[in-house]
């Protein structure tokens, strides 16, 4: 086995009944991730002041930490207070600092959950929370209300509610596994629960979110690999965020996840003073596509509490966007979106590339400024669609499909709806006429 001069050094320090020989078992980095300020010190060499160590103090005391051996391994310890390692793995005290504007839950996502463990928000697909546990803890996280939660691990009575729950909805086509980390569940736990889902008959995919390839990629196991290929399709999600988290061992975990036949996708946060930059993105980009990762989305850091110094203005992220599209290989885009406060979902937000249009032609620009006209067809006769697809003229087979009632604005621009304005509930307007009771 091949160790860096990082790896041997924090091993070094650990106790006499730890040898290198260990890194590379998963079990063993999470029994030694490091929980506590002194053990941090221990392991780096970094020592803070006794300012800093009060202030430590608080902020975990609210927030724990825990670090494994391999992700502390990578943070530069000459300049860690602007290594983006560091910043994601250890807190400080602004994160004690809550805004009105943050929210324990921003996402709603306990109002949207039908039943423990299960939240519903778009039509056909649902997120299914198995495990509250992760390998580290993030300092972005934006469920940072159930970090270090005691009672992290549903039992499998919790997890057939959910199961149940899926059974008893057929429109859910797609099931998200998330949590915390649902690589962190044993590998017969796991193998129980894609069998239960994967037998589910209206289940189309499963998908797993996991941050495992990016700071413990030795789970990635060959058992592992053996017991998830039983239930493709299976789709596996990681959350790279910095081109320095694409190391060697990330990089054998992420070629046995693709050599296993798993689409892999890559979610990144836009973080301030850690990757809110063009260069440093593209970069993520291309060497996650150079290792079979797909980018998918680049979010706009959630109003979770005590994230407000992660947070940049959505101009930022415009910006990265402005030096991607047309600048790099479509597939090496992600689209960069806002996950709506209150539950609303994600919404994209992109450049606008539309100038103007008139009944015949659309104005459009391009990446490197360039403005042209699109020419609409001159006689372009609409197909009007009750949705009464019998009769339809199309060459539509949908025998594997299943029709879904339209709502929001693909319910305005339906031709078999009457509806013609979405109005929101209490509107002081509509209320005078007695027509919003």
């Amino acid at each position: 086995m091949i160790y860096d001069k990082e790896q041997k050094e924090i091993a070094s320090r650990m106790d006499n009944k730890s040898k290198l020989t260990n890194w590379k078992d998963w079990k063993w980095q999470l029994r030694h991730a490091i929980r506590s300020m002194e053990k941090f010190e221990q392991l780096t060499g970094i020592k803070f002041d006794d300012k800093e160590r009060v202030n430590l103090r608080k902020t975990f005391d609210k927030f724990p930490l825990s670090i494994t051996p391999y992700y502390l391994s990578l943070i530069d310890k000459k300049n860690y207070k602007n290594d983006p390692v560091f910043k994601q793995a250890f807190g400080g005290i602004e994160e004690l600092t809550t805004l009105q504007s943050e929210l324990e839950d921003p996402l709603s996502e306990d109002k949207d959950s039908p039943v423990e463990g299960i939240t519903h928000r778009y039509p056909d697909r649902v997120l299914f929370h198995v495990s509250n546990i992760c390998a580290m803890y993030c300092r972005h996280c934006t469920r940072k209300r159930k970090v270090g939660d005691i009672d992290s691990v549903p039992s499998k009575d919790q997890l057939n509610q959910g199961i149940e729950y899926i059974k008893n909805t057929p429109q859910v086509r797609d099931v998200l596994l998330s949590g915390g980390d649902p690589l962190m569940l044993t590998d017969e736990k796991l193998d129980w629960l894609l069998s239960e889902i994967s037998q589910i008959p209206h289940v189309e995919i499963i998908r797993i979110g996991t941050r495992v390839p990016v700071v413990l990629p030795y789970r990635i196991t060959d058992k592992l690999i053996s017991i998830l290929k039983k239930y493709q399709p299976l789709w596996i999600n990681t959350h790279f965020n910095h081109p320095n988290e694409i190391t060697t061992s990330s990089k054998e975990a992420l070629a046995m996840l693709a050599d296993g036949g798993f689409p892999l996708g890559n979610q990144s946060v836009l973080l301030a003073d850690v990757n809110d930059c063009p260069r440093i993105m593209k970069t993520l980009l291309h060497k996650l596509i150079q290792n079979r990762v797909r980018p998918y989305y680049l979010y706009q850091c959630d109003l979770s509490e005590g994230l407000s110094h992660f947070r940049t203005p959505i101009g930022k992220g415009i910006e990265i966007m402005e030096s991607l599209i047309g600048h790099t290989s479509g597939f090496a885009r992600p689209t960069y979106v806002i996950d709506a406060p209150g539950g609303g979902g994600k919404i994209p937000v992109m450049p606008n590339y539309i100038i103007s249009w008139s009944t015949n032609k659309v104005i459009l620009r391009n990446y490197e400024g360039v403005i042209t006209t699109y020419k609409e067809p001159d006689s372009y006769e609409a197909r009007v669609c009750d949705r009464d697809c019998d009769i339809c003229t199309l060459d539509l087979n949908l025998n594997e499909d299943s029709e879904m009632e339209a709502v929001g604005i693909e319910k305005l621009l339906s031709d078999h709806d009457d509806t013609i304005s979405l109005v929101p509930e209490h509107n002081d307007r509509l209320h005078r006429r007695g027509e919003n009771e």
